[in-house]
């Protein structure tokens, strides 16, 4: 059989670059040659403490490449299509995918950690899991699709309008790409609050009305300040820290929605000064996880590309490394680590 390069994962922290086989294609799979990879924030914490759901795994899920096989039964592609790929497999039997809610699925598959991702010269992909990269679309930009979708979905789940004022906590790729969204959806001002200058520059360029440095000042009084003590519509908490949690309950305003869209990992205390804000404002708070890929109401990974395509929707601006697959081992140390300033990483196969 032909072999290829791929990132595998034995256990936390025993991440190795191999030659492995070539995988097969099912009646409904594609083989797809990837081209560009990228680093979900979720995937640091994986790799090094967390792990996968079997080993070895290869990782990656955000990605974007070539179809070059097809399965026996796959109609809707064609070798030498430009795709990228959604990294959640629905069951397709359970309640919610029976009602198109694939993001709720109840047993679901993952590429990059229940089956092996893309992080690798080739990457085997249901059909179904397939979406066509318009031709404006360049293979680094397919491979953000996965936070540019995710973004948008956190701002639909907080119902943000036209004349809203937002707030995005945390300024990583899927909070500068919330920035974005906002602006799109006609917010009347977005404020861009992070712990690094270097993320908060970039808010500015795409698009952020005010950034603060929550190293710096409060940002809860700044926003309270800026906003005649009104507080804001909106907050897209992302950064998923129980201090940014509990700040967004205190920064937004009455009738207000909080959408917490990042991964935590610990508790929230709220304390009762906080909890009594949230019942005299009448707070809404949601929750938003992943994204949406069924054709209505919104399909969220195609409305993604076509603002990609026109040029609304900026990937590059984001992207802060490009690495190997063969850097793997050492960049993911350097990013558990926190040694240097990172935002958008892609390893180009």
């Amino acid at each position: 059989m032909a072999k290829m390069k791929a990132v595998r994962l034995y256990a936390p922290g025993d991440l190795r670059v191999e030659e492995v086989d070539v995988p097969e294609v099912g009646d409904h799979q594609v083989l797809v040659k990837v081209r560009a990879v990228g680093v979900c924030g979720s995937d640091p914490g994986r790799v090094m403490k967390k792990g996968t759901y079997s080993y070895p795994t290869t990782i990656g899920h955000e990605f974007s490449g070539e179809v070059v096989r097809l399965g026996k039964y796959v109609k809707s592609y064609q070798i030498g299509d430009r795709v990228t790929v959604i990294p959640l497999i629905p069951c397709g039997h359970c309640d919610y995918c029976r009602v198109s809610k694939f993001n709720l699925c109840d047993d679901y598959s993952y590429y990059g950690s229940r089956t092996d991702g893309a992080m690798a010269e080739y990457v085997v992909v249901e059909e179904s899991n397939l979406l066509k990269l318009p031709d404006a679309v360049d293979f680094e930009s397919g491979a953000c699709t996965d936070p540019i979708a995710i973004a948008l979905h956190a701002l639909r789940q907080a119902k943000v309008e036209g004349g809203n004022s937002v707030a995005v906590l945390g300024v990583g790729p899927i909070g500068l790409f919330a920035v974005q969204w906002a602006k799109i959806m006609g917010a009347k001002e977005i404020f861009a609050v992070d712990i690094f200058e270097e993320k908060l520059k970039v808010a500015k360029e795409v698009g952020a009305d005010v950034v603060v440095n929550a190293r710096e000042m409060d940002p809860v009084a700044f926003i309270m300040e800026k906003t005649q003590g009104c507080g804001v519509d909106r907050v897209i908490e992302i950064a998923g820290s129980k201090i940014t949690q509990e700040q967004s309950l205190r920064m937004v305003g009455k009738e207000g929605v909080v959408a917490f869209c990042g991964i935590s990992y610990d508790d929230l205390t709220i304390p009762v000064k906080t909890l009594d804000g949230l019942l005299r404002k009448e707070i809404h708070i949601v929750g938003a996880w992943n994204s949406g890929f069924a054709p209505l109401p919104v399909h969220e990974w195609k409305l993604s590309l076509t603002f990609v395509a026109k040029g609304q929707i900026r990937c590059q601006p984001i992207i802060s490394h490009r690495f190997t697959l063969d850097e793997a081992p050492e960049v993911f140390r350097r990013l558990w680590n926190r040694t240097e300033f990172f935002n958008k990483v892609l390893f180009i196969p």
